[in-house]
């Protein structure tokens, strides 16, 4: 059984603590921060149906069964696919969503050309992702050091490396959205909610829109 399938409900609970909900309610308003989602959407690497449910995204796909029953109990229409290998025709989809889960991906180059290619021509992308050199990643990235079961299988990526693969997979960045604007911590909640338009490397929660070129 694979990681996520075995932490699935500890993962899912995580949300529901002081911290992770006020982490999640930041990184749900930097979402909201850019063009509101429309259309029919997919989250790849849905997870546990969350970010779905709060932003109105209707399908999901994810490589955890367990995590993808929890998302269907939310409402998600949960298909067992990876990233790499999406299980729909071209040209589908308005809008696919990849939030805190490029990092878990094992080809995310591949994953980026397989969201291009279920798109529709005027579609677009949208990352929320912790980039690599950012506080909140240092400290994930620490947690994998000390054997933490699935931050250690997280690969981090800054935002240059993250433009050069959205490029590299026929898409240009538009808009850019920055919160957790404060140190990390163990025990929340967070102070600071706030969302500001643009990269800021010391942010811990990037909001990224992209369309195909």
């Amino acid at each position: 059984m694979q990681v996520f399938d075995l932490y699935a409900e500890k993962y899912d609970r995580w949300y529901n603590e002081p911290l992770g909900r006020s982490i999640f309610e930041a990184e749900v308003d930097c979402l909201k921060s850019l063009e509101p989602p429309s259309g029919r959407l997919l989250e790849v690497g849905v997870g546990s149906g969350r970010f779905a449910k709060a932003l109105g995204i209707s399908y999901g796909v994810d490589i955890s069964r367990k995590l993808l029953r929890i998302a269907m109990g939310r409402g998600v229409k949960g298909v067992v696919a990876k990233a790499e290998s999406l299980p729909f025709k071209d040209g589908v989809f308005d809008g696919v969503f990849m939030l805190a889960s490029l990092c878990f991906f094992q080809y995310p180059i591949d994953a980026l050309l397989e969201a291009r290619r279920v798109l529709k021509k005027d579609g677009y992308l949208v990352l929320g992702l912790l980039l690599k050199g950012s506080p909140w990643a240092e400290f994930y990235m620490q947690k994998a050091k000390e054997g933490h079961p699935i931050y250690r299988l997280a690969s981090f990526y800054s935002f240059e490396e993250t433009k050069a693969m959205l490029e590299l997979a026929g898409f240009e960045i538009g808009e850019v959205f920055t919160t957790l604007l404060e140190k990390p911590r163990e025990k929340g909640p967070i102070e600071n909610k706030r969302t500001i338009k643009g990269f800021y490397k010391d942010g811990g929660f990037h909001c990224i829109k992209a369309k195909p070129l």
